[in-house]
């Protein structure tokens, strides 16, 4: 850690003797139930966070949503709300620097008492461990950091949200209102299992698929029935078929139902169904696509309806989001720490900033893997340093 300012030391020293205080407030954040539908959770988690923030004296506001987890902005250096007041002065392009991360998990209630937090052999396991409650421990005491220290070039703004893992319903407008005046936007999803941080992703659109029937008596009536199931296999079919690895395309149906009882001809199913995508071009050619399968009865008779639940946009890779990697794997090295770049298939809120026209970071919080599993699981001796490679890329962003 050769050449570094006073400032700089007093700052990552700082982050370095806090990591049983990081450590202990990610049990906590890991040992709450927090599913993108379980609102109570996600609140819960943004109340250790918004106890946190209030302990170390740093502004925040509440964003309310009657449905979703409310989200939870901070702020280091006084700005207005964006998605409040855009237009008033502070509210401008590149005044901010944001620290983003969602609060949001995949599992289901009860998951945290079945597998809470715990320590085994330089790795952390449990709930969200990875992905992505360290993300928002390392944020919340960067932006501590700096509210004790002072240094920042811009004023910092922390988003904790939290339905994330659903396309961010609620909080996409939020996301994007405050990644227009932002400077840099650093998102801290996890560090991949290589270490790397991610300056692209593909975007992604989840969707339910219901088609009708007739219902009859297989037995009895067999004739007079027009199965929704038959209809639905064959449109899996078709829809599997446009998936295209070469440009980047995948189609998957994840989950069907359907059916009314074994000897019923089935009247109705469902599906969800996930396309993945590099270019909103080739978005927008597969969504037509889609539609035309959705709109083509392969059994006579049949009907079926396509909604969108969530979507996200690609985090695509552009000259300034390129800069921003490299002035901060650059502080990393400062460091002794070498942070390559990888692509990843996976989605996140940070298609949103960058789709606004932000230079935006992804995976910037620490390492882990297996996201979205039991086995899911965080690298303990990556927290510190991750939180001192984003203090000092904030510190020395002044200097570009």
């Amino acid at each position: 850690m050769a050449d570094l300012t006073p400032q700089e030391r007093t700052v990552l020293d700082w982050l370095a003797a806090q990591r049983p205080a990081m450590l202990g407030l990610l049990e906590a954040l890991v040992n709450i139930d927090s599913g993108s539908h379980d609102k109570s959770g996600v609140d819960a988690v943004g109340a250790r966070l918004r106890g946190f923030l209030e302990s170390h004296g740093i502004v925040h506001d509440l964003i309310p949503d009657d449905r979703f987890g409310d989200a939870l902005r901070a702020s280091v250096g006084r700005v207005p709300i964006a998605h409040l007041r855009d237009g008033v002065p502070g509210s401008g392009p590149n005044t901010t620097i944001v620290l983003m991360g969602h609060r949001d998990t995949v599992f289901p209630q009860g998951e945290a008492s079945r597998r809470p937090f715990r320590i085994e052999g330089g790795r952390a396991y449990g709930p969200g461990v990875a992905d992505m409650k360290p993300g928002l421990v390392m944020n919340a005491f960067v932006l501590a950091a700096f509210a004790k220290f002072g240094g920042a070039p811009a004023p910092l703004v922390g988003l904790f949200t939290g339905d994330e893992e659903i396309g961010s319903p609620f909080s996409r407008p939020l996301i994007e209102a405050e990644a227009r005046r932002a400077r840099a936007v650093f998102n801290a999803e996890p560090g991949r299992p290589s270490g790397a941080v991610v300056t692209a992703r593909k975007g992604g659109v989840f969707m339910q698929l219901a088609v009708t029937g007739k219902a009859a008596h297989s037995g009895a009536n067999f004739t007079q029935g027009i199965s929704a199931i038959e209809e639905l296999a064959r449109k899996i079919v078709a829809l599997h078929a446009l998936t295209d690895i070469a440009r980047g395309i995948t189609v998957n149906v994840g989950i069907v139902r359907g059916g009314q009882t074994v000897n019923t001809v089935a009247p109705s199913a469902q599906a969800e169904v996930d396309l993945r995508f590099l270019t909103r071009a080739d978005r927008d050619v597969t969504m037509a696509r889609i539609q035309s399968i959705v709109d083509t009865s392969y059994v006579p008779g049949t009907g079926a309806k396509l909604d969108i639940f969530g979507e996200f946009l690609p985090l695509t890779e552009t000259p300034d989001g390129e800069r921003l990697y490299r002035h901060y794997a650059g502080c990393a090295e400062a460091l002794g720490v070498k942070i390559p770049v990888e692509f990843t298939g996976g989605c996140a809120d940070s298609g949103f900033a960058a789709g606004a026209g932000a230079p935006t970071l992804c995976a910037t919080g620490p390492v882990g893997g297996k996201a979205h599993t039991p086995e899911e699981y965080l690298e303990l001796d990556s927290i510190v340093p991750r939180a001192q490679a984003l203090a000092l890329a904030i510190l020395r962003l002044g200097q570009g």
